[in-house]
């Protein structure tokens, strides 16, 4: 089983890793977009005020530029450990240990604009780039990242069961069609249920930790409901798709 994550904005500062050598990275059919969007954010870094255009950054982020601007020479942290925030938080594998850590590592890869697929330990810089951005000069992220990232992922799923956590606009990056797709739905009190913003990332994280760590290898939407509510989550089947139900 593999879980794809999506990335987060928030990013951890340093490491203590070397700086970024593509052929240390995952999936090296990736290299060549990946090396063009390098260069293209670090020529981008010249001009703050296109930078801020095109990332959607305020003055007061022109900390996200410089970033960029040193992509080929800043520190390393493995994936995992470089992105943050509330799923990441959720997800908390710096807490595991043993065994349980062995399997998230192995089963963890993260969904992301600038490196298109990454495992857990591959090392990565900090940068700025969404799915969202809108680089100048250049084909939208989708039509550089879907030739290369859909037939890698189809192949993915055809070996492994794939739990797509990503959201939206990184699931448009490269559509996995048979992997299991997770939604969060608020439940009210009157039986309506609708969709939670925020915390969507936070629930999404328990799910991630209880399946990276499971002992079981799920093979499908029904092992994967089985593995949640052991958890302690409430959870449905939609189809090959799982609705994780949470009180308003």
């Amino acid at each position: 089983m593999l879980l794809l994550l999506p990335p987060s904005e928030t990013k951890r500062d340093g490491g203590d890793g070397p700086p970024l050598r593509f052929g240390q990275l995952s999936f090296p059919d990736l290299e060549p977009v990946r090396t063009a969007l390098l260069d293209d954010l670090v020529e981008l870094s010249a001009d703050r005020e296109a930078s801020r255009k095109a990332l959607g950054l305020s003055p007061k982020q022109d900390a996200e530029i410089e970033r960029n601007a040193a992509l080929r020479s800043a520190p390393t942290l493995p994936a995992i450990d470089r992105y943050t925030g509330v799923l990441y938080d959720a997800l908390d594998v710096g807490s595991l240990r043993g065994a349980a850590a062995a399997r998230a590592r192995q089963r963890l890869m993260v969904g992301s604009a600038l490196f298109g697929l990454l495992r857990a330990g591959d090392p990565v810089p900090a940068y700025r780039l969404s799915a969202a951005a809108k680089l100048p000069g250049s084909v939208p992220l989708t039509a550089r990242w879907r030739p290369a990232l859909e037939p890698l992922l189809a192949d993915l799923a055809a070996r492994e069961l794939v739990v797509d956590l990503r959201s939206g606009s990184y699931a448009a990056l490269g559509r996995v069609s048979a992997a299991v797709r997770v939604d969060v739905l608020a439940e009210h009190p009157d039986g309506r249920r609708t969709a939670v913003s925020h915390f969507n990332k936070a629930h999404k994280g328990r799910l991630a930790r209880a399946l990276a760590t499971t002992r079981a290898e799920p093979s499908d939407t029904a092992s994967v409901a089985t593995v949640a509510r052991r958890a302690g989550m409430r959870v449905e089947r939609d189809g090959d798709d799982l609705v994780v139900v949470v009180p308003a």
